[in-house]
Parts: structure tokens; sequence; C-alpha cells
């Protein structure tokens, strides 16, 4: 089962030693169908602009116009069109998060990839170039996959965290360690047990 969650930030637990923990606040949906495999179309409230298109789905739906933007997520068995419930997160003990990680746009390969560039002194003007990439005469050319400068993160990348605690009343999931992305990002919470 999924739930779409918005990161609020990182704090820490008040026991001794303390644990790093991630706070992520539960989005309201509401599941607007259920298809056959498994899966719900949920709508929930985003900041984005309505269009014309995404007020047909409200009207078809019969939701508010606070929930603006859909998205299909796997539910539970037995789950039906309305409000979806949280309350299996107070049961759960490990989840998934899935999240995008920071975007940092277009790096070098010592940034990238960590390598560790060449001398810095005495006249040498390798710097933090990557250095050769070819091989021989054969096979002439650039192996796909070679590590190279390019766009670093802004991709999906999915942890799996331990439950420390659920506010149902705030829908304020608390989670040990770490979560990719940036405050106030958007990602799916998946109950593994």
């Amino acid at each position: 089962m999924e739930f779409i969650v918005e990161k609020i930030g990182m704090s820490r637990t008040i026991d001794v030693p303390s644990v790093p923990v991630t706070l992520l606040k539960v989005v309201d949906a509401k599941v607007c169908e259920v298809r056959e495999d498994g899966k719900a179309l949920v709508a929930y409230n985003s900041s984005k602009k309505i269009n014309k298109a995404i007020e047909g789905q409200q009207a078809k739906y019969g939701i508010s116009k606070e929930f603006n933007k859909f998205m299909t997520i796997r539910v539970a068995e037995g789950t039906e069109a309305g409000d979806l419930d949280t309350a299996p997160l107070a049961e759960a003990n490990v989840v998934k998060t899935s999240f995008k990680t920071k975007g940092r746009g277009f790096q070098g390969g010592m940034k990238r990839h960590g390598f560790g560039g060449g001398p810095g002194s005495h006249g040498h003007r390798f710097g933090r170039r990557i250095g050769s990439i070819g091989m021989c005469e054969w096979p002439g050319r650039v192996q796909p996959g070679q590590k190279m400068p390019g766009q670093y993160g802004n991709t999906k990348v999915t942890v799996k965290n331990e439950v420390l605690s659920f506010d149902a009343e705030n829908g304020i999931l608390v989670v040990k360690g770490s979560v990719p992305g940036h405050n106030g990002a958007r990602g799916l919470v998946r109950i593994v047990k």
C-alpha cells in the first residue's frame, strides 16, 4: 500500500544516544476509482494552476476544487472510492520511501563520480578534468556507460526506512534516517512490513 507524502525536514530524537529522523507529512488524498490491477487513481492538492482537463476530472469524480492533481498508486484490497485510509501506517514497521534527489545540474567528473583529478601544481594543466576516455585503435570509440561529466541528481531514488512513530491526528510519519530530496518535496511511501 502506498501513500503520497511531503518531506518536512530532518530532526533527531531526545533519547541517548539520539537518532536522526525524517518527518514526512501524509498528503490528504481521495480515491477516485479502483482498478483491477490493485492500483487506484487518487486526487490530491497541488499548488499548480487548474486547467480545463482537471476541471473535467473533478466534475467526473465529484471532488472539490482543491484536489487538482491526479496520480496512480497501489492500494490495499477492499479499498473503495472516497477518502484514503491512513490507519495501516500506525502498524507499519518498515517503509520504502521514493523521492527525486536534489538536482545539481551539469557537473564535472570529480563531483559527479568522485574522480581524483590530476596534480594541482608545478605547471600541470590537468586540474579537474577526467583525463583519457579512449582505448587503442580498436574499438576506436567511447564505450557506452563511460563515466563522464553530465546531469547530476534529479533521479528517482528509493530507500528503506524504519518507522519510529505515526501521528494520525496531524498525519506526521517519523522515519529513522534520511530520505532523498529537498524539504517540501513530494514522494511516495510504501509499507513493506
